[in-house]
């Protein structure tokens, strides 16, 4: 169905998906471009940043800085150069002629190009005490967070390859990496698994689930109260740590599978941010398996929308 003139004159040069560091790194580029781009904010505004509390490891922070406070700085710096914000979460997607049409249920939006920027949720056990303690000794990044319990005691959830990786990299800094998965199987490949079982710094906690994450009443980590699925028996475990190793999912599902994913759902690119359809372009986490950063989100929104210009000059926009 064509559109009408008013609908013509209502097109977005750019529409970007997602709020977090690849997101408004997109919109601070773009708009600095003319392009004035639509960011549409979705269901985690400020993505994983803003559930992070210290982060030390972004560029040009030597004393570090609190993880909203770095996305509220490239909220307003995305604004600075005209960047419009909405809240609202897409019920589905047309890709399939230009320009494209994104449902928000309630109205749709038109746009020229597309760049998809948001992001992966990590899978969490759903506990309250869990939830009520990320950011203050509960974490989904062991690279992110590791650094801040040197020589302490530190759990690891999970049983794939993920765990292992997460186990792994926290020996660098804790005593003792206490790794706990609710069987006595793994899903994770035999070469890491071997890694993790030979490390002196690794126990595993086998046939286990946590019920409970200690000490809400004190702000922070001190314990997992612990029970065995076999026996039912209860136990408690000190820790000043929790590492979720059970994967993220990627928020992609909106596009019903018009792009190409992996067998994860991790949008699959080329050249680091074209996907499969002309004009739509993707970056951060809901296309990086492997690297998950904040810097490297940051460097693919400025990829995509550095791209989404070059595309719409040679369209004649």
């Amino acid at each position: 169905m064509s559109l009408t003139p008013a609908e013509i004159s209502d097109v977005r040069n750019v529409v970007i998906v997602g709020s977090g560091c690849s997101g408004l790194t997109a919109a601070i580029y773009a708009g600095r471009a003319n392009l004035r781009p639509l960011v549409l904010e979705g269901h985690e505004p400020g993505g994983q940043l803003s559930i992070t509390s210290d982060v030390e490891n972004f560029p040009g922070f030597p004393t570090g800085i609190m993880g909203p406070e770095l996305i509220e700085n490239m909220r307003k710096q995305a604004a600075r150069f005209g960047t419009d914000f909405r809240m609202g979460h897409i019920v589905s997607a047309d890709l399939s002629k230009s320009p494209f049409v994104l449902d928000l249920g309630r109205d749709k939006i038109h746009t020229r190009t597309l760049i998809i920027a948001s992001g992966a949720s990590a899978r969490w056990l759903g506990l309250p005490s869990e939830q009520a303690l990320i950011g203050k000794g509960v974490s989904s990044c062991a690279t992110c967070d590791g650094f801040f319990f040197r020589g302490k005691e530190i759990a690891v959830i999970g049983g794939g390859d993920s765990a292992m990786e997460e186990a792994l990299f926290l020996t660098r800094f804790g005593t003792t990496v206490h790794l706990i998965h609710r069987s006595d199987t793994f899903r994770a490949s035999k070469i890491m698994l071997d890694r993790a079982r030979a490390h002196e710094k690794i126990r595993f906690v086998t046939n286990t689930v946590v019920d409970e994450v200690l000490d809400i009443s004190k702000d922070e980590v001190t314990g997992l109260r612990l029970r065995n699925i076999k026996t039912g028996e209860l136990s408690e475990l000190p820790v000043s740590a929790l590492f979720l190793g059970i994967g993220h999912d990627p928020n992609a599902k909106w596009l019903h599978g018009q792009l190409d994913t992996d067998h994860d759902g991790y949008l699959v690119t080329r050249d680091y941010v074209f996907t499969k359809v002309e004009g739509v372009f993707a970056s951060g986490d809901v296309q990086d398996r492997r690297y998950r950063q904040a810097i490297t989100a940051a460097g693919t929104g400025c990829m995509a929308a550095m791209e989404v210009e070059k595309y719409l000059e040679e369209h004649g926009v």
